[in-house]
């Protein structure tokens, strides 16, 4: 393989057609103004639109050659509509597209699911007097384990008007993602507020006992890193403090649903779903993919934010070149992501969820004209390299 490295790309539904290409565009750029590493791209069509055309959510090769040929997955979104506007569903139930996003997830046992939570500069966040150099953590959420885990009886009825949901935390599980928290802490600059490199873990174990036993399973991985700080809160208080005071945050670490739950509250105080990227991470395989949906009432507009997407591109790189050893994708990853910044500081070319506050006088930008000023933008360092 050496340093050429295969990239399944799965636009899927809805804007994920639009966002998707954009991220592809920055990401060759990236390519073509570095060196050390070359992309072999294969895209696929999957997800509802799909589905209904050929009642499979992907072909065989496209599902034969990301589970067992490529490198790394970038993903856009799953979730189409039928012309009623309901959701396109298999016989069984689950959304269309279903067996892409959660099955890619349980089969490659992708455990740790990366969550970005930055404030860049020149974007409008929902807390007050809070600026970029305040919102600056990863959140990291256990994405194999816990209420959404697989189970031949998810959901057990008792009586007529009662459903008992099935929860299941083991030991192996909470100490991987726990161990990939702390890692992750290891290799930052810490907390905004006081530069400590620290861990918090976010449960519930004052009530429940999975919750026991993955607060139990964090103490245990915590002494394999003494030099990082160890912090604890129940998640309903976290949903409080991270509000009131984000900057004590570096990296926190969370069970399944939780980690659900607070990562997009987490994506609301960073500017909004149009600027979280994420990544589902195991020790062999990754899948990098926008936080937000496929949003079918915006599809073929042009107006949606690239940006999300954009930077999983950029995470899919940074892990690329972490995994395989190579700093030409660690570099690539760098320019896009400063890239961006950049772009955003400026705040010339802005899609419209991010022409509010400050900068309700600016003219809505579209998906292709952000994307064209970040790509003019790692021209520019390129030239001036």
């Amino acid at each position: 393989m050496g340093n050429n490295f295969k990239v399944a790309v799965l636009p899927g539904d809805g804007i994920g057609r639009e966002v998707v290409p954009q991220a592809l565009r920055v990401i060759q750029t990236a390519e073509e103004l570095g060196s050390g590493f070359s992309l072999d791209v294969h895209e696929f069509e999957c997800g509802g639109e799909y589905y209904r055309k050929t009642r499979r959510e992907w072909s065989e090769e496209a599902e034969e050659f990301t589970k067992k040929e490529a490198d790394v997955v970038l993903l856009g979104a799953v979730g189409a509509n039928n012309e009623d506007g309901s959701p396109v569903r298999r016989q069984d139930g689950h959304l269309a597209g279903y067996s892409v996003v959660i099955g890619l997830r349980f089969e490659l046992d992708l455990y740790a699911n990366l969550r970005p939570v930055k404030l860049y500069e020149g974007v409008p966040t929902p807390l007050a007097n809070r600026t970029h150099e305040d919102i600056d953590m990863i959140m990291v959420r256990e994405n194999t384990e816990g209420l959404y885990a697989p189970q031949d009886n998810p959901s057990r009825s008792v009586g007529a008007e009662e459903v008992v949901d099935l929860r299941k935390i083991t030991k192996k599980g909470s100490m991987r993602v726990c161990r990939f928290a702390f890692e992750k802490a290891a290799t930052r600059d810490g907390a905004p507020a006081d530069k400590q490199k620290r861990v918090t873990c976010v449960d519930k174990s004052n009530l429940l006992a999975g919750c026991q036993l993955f607060r139990h399973s964090f103490n245990e991985v915590a002494k394999l890193f003494p030099g990082i700080s160890l912090d604890y809160a129940y998640v309903d208080a976290f949903t409080q403090w991270i509000i009131r005071n984000p900057c004590h945050y570096d990296v926190v670490v969370a069970p399944n649903a939780f980690g659900d739950i607070i990562t997009d509250l987490g994506a609301a105080i960073q500017g909004g779903l149009g600027l979280a990227p994420a990544g589902s991470i195991g020790d062999n395989h990754a899948v990098f993919e926008p936080v937000h949906g496929s949003a079918p009432k915006y599809a073929n507009q042009g107006v949606s934010n690239p940006i999300a997407s954009i930077l999983s591109g950029a995470m899919l790189l940074d892990w690329l070149g972490s995994t395989k050893n190579n700093l030409g994708c660690k570099a690539a990853s760098t320019l896009i992501e400063e890239s961006v910044a950049d772009v955003l500081r400026e705040g010339r070319f802005r899609t419209y969820d991010l022409c509010r506050d400050e900068w309700d006088n600016v003219d809505p930008s579209s998906t292709v004209e952000v994307t064209n000023d970040i790509i003019r933008k790692m021209k520019d360092v390129g030239d001036n390299a």
